[in-house]
């Protein structure tokens, strides 16, 4: 067959290396080339790998088996296996390129510019196919196709066996579709197709990790003659919007520079308010985004009869070319995937974008002449940009990556090469999503359940509630609710925003609609229930089935533990069950809050999230009590409870410690004798060590069995500690059998030369014994304990009771110390004995006059 070719092809930079670059794919197998946008690399490359460029441009036909080299042997084997039948060796050769493009947006314009140049419609030699549309035929020698679609194609067929080209375009934006995809195509490159030839297009230099995954492929470059772009930085003033700031930009732009204006925002809420505010200028304002019907993307793309200024999203960075443009105006804003995995509440952030980033936006103004790019930011801020954008798989949520990785048979992504490995535990939490959904069993493998999901090509979590919700509420009921969930609400009540798309006839209701058609021609239509849009909302998010939580509280708990608080004015405050959809958590709010819910009840909550109902009996220490309940949950959510009359004493005691731990020994009587024999066991603990036990707070909390626990016995309630014996319970932490000699070796009493037994005080980090120093003449050595290792510390006391004296050496004292203590007590106290000769002079417990 005669395949028609180009008889002039435009004169942009890659036809310089379209030679290089098939000699690489022949020698090597892989390649990676580098290319600015406006090179011309995502239309006139995968034209002439298909052979069907001019004679300048090497065409690419089946690779040469004799050029491969010896296989690497320690590839590893692709993990479905069991996917994959015996190669029919009688099979023609791979004669198709495939165009892997990050956005449907991308892949729609790249297929219809090469068909343009063929002189053809989409559909004959060059055609695509993205979620939802696909225009190929017999006569298709490329498709462009997105990079979900394609790791859907290959989970399918692992040998791509009639690909022999696959082109991943845009590497460099490092969505997450596309990392799988290269990971996965490595593996079956080593496994089964080692003739698959694999080209990795990129618009920045950050090429050599690429080139070192594909297996040291070369680098081509293609160099881009772009046309100077004068940079302006205008950062919005005090107290401005960014949108304001945009607008001020594009206002200014029309009056001082020539032709289309391309101006860059983080989403379509920020586009559809710098529209309003650039209502009445001279120029037709028209949007860019993802979310667009495909004839008003392609209307962005086509030239107007006059000035436009063209409002758009990150998608037209790089593949996409908006022709005409002369001035760029860059809000240096973009909305990437962010999830909080502890709360499970993932969705959009703003953040800056990266330096790689706004080169890229500013050369769409130099394309086709010289051009002016305006930055909202300052040259200051412009420094602490970050080089490049953050990869989607170090941010995003993973539950759709673990899917396609338990459907390859390698639940963790072991084995696999990666740009970068995704995250353990957003991998983990993406894991347990799938467990909760039934997609995935014990071990990680799919269930069957799990690769019709798959094959739905949504998100794990719609492709549930559109499976089991066409079974319960019936297939056009669920597509709905799922078509809705899918592409997001600016509404908080789903059942009014579904209301309003069946009766509305504007653009966001017809793509609704197309897309609830298509869905629902997915799935067998066997419901034997009424349409119910929450329940198709539980299925797809059973641990976000929320409940109020008092009155008319506008706070829900969800069964997933996390709070959310319901708008005002949102039209679903007097529910007391709801289904949430979408749930954000922002900054300096104590909750979350509910963007997206259907009203529910509890008949339908306890159904849709079977799977988190679990009824126990709890006894536990609550506001100063021990209560037992058997307790029926849903998750988090309480749905009933009632006391059990005859807990388990165990567990009652259990219950008791927990308490106790909680509060603290302040509950505990602490009478002295208790208080003192504590001092004490402190004491030989500090002296002695081992077997002596250390008695602080957070020891005796951690061991409150081995000296409580019978006494906790008989505690319900916090009045009931009052009743425990502390000193008797003490004493079980007293080592056997060292315990004979506890009095000995720190004495309660100690006596003294006049006859007195006095109490020895252990409150302090040494021990005292505080006596009236009449009472201690003769005493000639200072009195020890805990086997004479520690001297006791003497408080020799005035008649008064005052400390006249401290001394751990009674020697030393009275050679040196008593002289001028005497002194000055027989000044005050001239009727008391104050002997010269203390060691020989004779104690005595009262006054005796001189």
């Amino acid at each position: 067959m005669t395949w028609p070719g180009i008889a002039e092809w435009p004169d942009l930079p890659v036809r310089a290396v379209l030679g290089e670059i098939g000699h690489a794919l022949d020698t090597h197998g892989s390649a990676v080339l580098v290319a600015p946008p406006g090179t011309g690399k995502t239309t006139l490359v995968p034209l002439a790998l298909a052979g069907l460029g001019p004679r300048e441009g090497a065409a690419v036909g089946p690779r040469n088996k004799t050029a491969v080299g010896p296989r690497n042997k320690t590839a590893v084997e692709p993990r479905n296996k069991t996917a994959v039948g015996p190669r029919n060796k009688t099979a023609v050769e791979p004669r198709k390129v495939v165009v892997a493009e990050p956005r449907r947006i991308a892949a729609r314009a790249a297929a219809a510019r090469m068909a343009a140049l063929l002189g053809e419609q989409v559909g004959g030699t060059v055609g695509y196919s993205v979620r939802g549309d696909r225009k190929v035929s017999a006569r298709t020698r490329i498709e462009v196709v997105t990079s979900g679609l394609l790791v859907r194609r290959l989970q399918n067929d692992p040998e791509l066996s009639d690909t022999s080209v696959v082109v991943l375009d845009e590497c460099h934006e490092r969505q997450l579709d596309a990392d799988l995809l290269l990971a996965l195509l490595l593996d079956a490159r080593a496994g089964l197709r080692d003739d698959l030839r694999i080209l990795a297009m990129s618009a920045t230099v950050a090429a050599d990790r690429l080139a070192t995954l594909l297996g040291d492929a070369a680098v081509v470059t293609a160099e881009a003659p772009l046309h100077p772009v004068e940079v302006v930085h205008r950062p919005p003033g005090r107290g401005e919007r960014i949108e304001a700031g945009v607008a001020r930009c594009v206002r200014s732009a029309l009056s001082a520079h020539d032709g289309d204006i391309l101006a860059f925002l983080p989403g379509v809420a920020e586009i559809d308010r710098v529209a309003c505010l650039l209502d009445g200028i001279d120029a037709d304002v028209v949007a860019l985004h993802g979310r667009l019907p495909g004839r008003q993307q392609d209307l962005a793309l086509t030239p107007g009869p006059r000035r436009r200024v063209v409002l758009a999203t990150a998608v037209a960075e790089s593949s996409l070319t908006v022709p005409g443009v002369r001035v760029v105006v860059d809000s240096g804003l973009a909305r990437v995937p962010r999830v909080d995995h502890r709360r499970g509440l993932p969705g959009l952030a703003t953040v800056r974008v990266s330096r790689a980033v706004a080169e890229q936006r500013s050369g769409r103004a130099g394309r086709e002449a010289p051009g002016v790019a305006y930055r909202c930011w300052s040259r200051a801020e412009g420094a602490s940009l970050p080089a490049y954008p953050e990869p989607e798989i170090r941010t995003a949520e993973l539950s759709r990556l673990a899917l396609e990785l338990a459907c390859w048979s390698t639940p963790d992504g072991a084995g696999l090469v990666w740009l970068d490995s995704p995250p353990e535990g957003a991998l983990a939490a993406g894991r347990n999503v799938l467990s909760t959904l039934g997609a995935v069993d014990e071990s990680g493998r799919p269930t069957e359940r799990g690769r019709r999901m798959a094959s739905v090509g949504l998100h794990p979590r719609l492709a549930r509630a559109l499976l089991d919700g066409a079974r319960e509420v019936g297939a056009l009921a669920a597509a709905e609710v799922v078509a809705l969930l899918d592409a997001g609400s600016a509404r908080t009540d789903l059942d009014a925003e579904l209301t309003r798309l069946r009766r509305a006839d504007d653009a966001v209701a017809r793509r609704w609609h197309r897309e609830v058609t298509r869905l629902a021609a997915l799935v067998d239509d066997d419901a034997d229930g009424p349409p119910d849009p929450a329940a198709v909302v539980a299925l797809a998010f059973p641990e976000r089935l929320a409940r109020r939580r008092h009155g008319a509280s506008p706070v829900y708990l969800m069964a997933s533990g996390t709070a959310v608080e319901v708008p005002r004015g949102s039209g679903l405050g007097d529910s007391e069950w709801l289904a949430v959809a979408e749930a954000t958590r922002e900054p300096g709010r104590a909750h979350g809050v509910v963007r997206l819910a259907a009203v529910a009840d509890e008949r339908l909550a306890t159904r849709a999230g079977a799977a988190l109902v679990n009824e126990s009996d709890e006894i536990a220490w609550i506001d100063g009590d021990v209560v037992a309940r058997r307790v029926r949950r849903l998750g988090a959510v309480t749905l009933s409870e009632q006391p059990l009359a005859s807990p388990d004493p165990s567990a009652v005691r259990a219950a008791v410690s927990e308490g106790l731990r909680k509060i603290g020994l302040r509950l505990l009587p602490w009478p002295q004798a208790a208080t003192r024999l504590r001092e004490r066991l402190t004491f030989l603990n500090r002296s002695l060590g081992e077997p002596w036990p250390p008695v602080s707070d957070t020891e005796l909390l951690s061991r409150i069995d081995d000296w409580l626990g019978p006494e906790l016995a008989s505690v319900r309630r916090r009045a009931d500690f009052a009743g425990i014996d502390t000193a008797t319970a003490l004493r079980r932490l007293l080592p056997w059998p060292q315990a004979s000699r506890f009095d000995e070796l720190a004495p309660d009493r100690l006596q003294v030369p006049s006859g007195s037994s006095v109490r020895v005080d252990y409150s302090g980090a040494e021990p005292v014994l505080a006596v009236k120093l009449q009472e201690t003449f003769g005493w000639r050595t200072t009195p020890r304990i805990a086997d004479g290792a520690v001297p006791v510390v003497l408080h020799l006391l005035s008649p008064a009771g005052r400390p006249a004296a401290v001394t751990s050496d009674l020697e030393s004292f009275w050679q040196h110390g008593y002289p001028a203590v005497r002194a000055e007590l027989r000044g005050r106290y001239p009727k008391h004995p104050w002997p010269p000769a203390p060691l020989t002079a004779t104690p005595s417990k009262g006054t005796k006059r001189r």
